[in-house]
């Protein structure tokens, strides 16, 4: 049903999470992130009222593994979810409950964690960190999640056919400086990555419009000069 990454560029501090399903709007449901906080993923049979209560206790300090582990412990219905988190140092955690659905796995490395269900086999969370370790850390963090996902569905993806996936990255700023969703799509992560061309070379000047409009020389609209 669903395989995710959130990672964490060291260089930059940045946050960021995607996610592929069969499912419709599947990052809406189980992408979040929160600037100079982390990053989590709620999936499976999905409780999207754990990724807020999980941010909220790496805020207050807690490492990914104990906010991991403050989740299994208190969520209703456990079994039924599988999570996963990074922290502001880059260490990360996961879970898969007992009843998480068909071939599911997880995987942790460097600054990066993975995990799947109804998998087309076990490999692909560890060919999503592997293709991630592997990518330059000069590169920027969107194109190196987006390039990782790429990577997961080489290796197999979901049994069947992925429909939605999304991209949301945080950084120094109260708000997401990408929020990137492909929501029915027959070759959704192509349409990511094509996504993701567009934003990116236009994500920088987002942030200065909206924290000093004065120092943007164009709006990049029709009419503007």
């Amino acid at each position: 049903m669903t395989f995710s990454i959130a990672a964490r560029c060291a260089r930059t501090g940045r946050f960021a999470v995607a996610v592929a399903s069969s499912s419709p709007a599947v990052a809406a449901r189980c992408a979040h992130a929160r600037a100079g906080v982390g990053a989590v993923t709620t999936q499976n049979i999905t409780d999207p009222r754990l990724g807020p209560q999980a941010l909220d206790l790496l805020a207050l300090g807690a490492t990914a593994e104990e906010a991991c582990a403050a989740v299994r412990r208190t969520a209703p219905h456990a079994d039924y979810r599988q999570f996963t988190a990074i922290d502001r140092s880059g260490q990360t955690a996961c879970f898969s409950g007992t009843q998480v659905l068909g071939v599911h796995a997880q995987e942790q490395g460097r600054d990066v964690v993975s995990a799947g269900n109804l998998l087309a086999n076990a490999e692909v969370p560890a060919a999503i960190v592997t293709a991630f370790e592997a990518a330059d850390p000069a590169a920027d963090l969107g194109a190196r999640v987006v390039a990782a996902m790429a990577a997961g569905l080489a290796a197999g993806g979901e049994a069947g056919p992925i429909r939605s996936c999304g991209l949301l990255m945080v950084d120094a700023v109260a708000w997401p400086v990408a929020d990137l969703r492909v929501d029915w799509h027959d070759a959704p992560l192509d349409e990511l990555a094509r996504l993701w061309a567009v934003w990116q070379p236009q994500l920088d000047a987002y942030v200065t419009r909206a924290l000093d409009p004065r120092s943007a020389p164009s709006y990049g609209v029709p009419g503007d000069r």
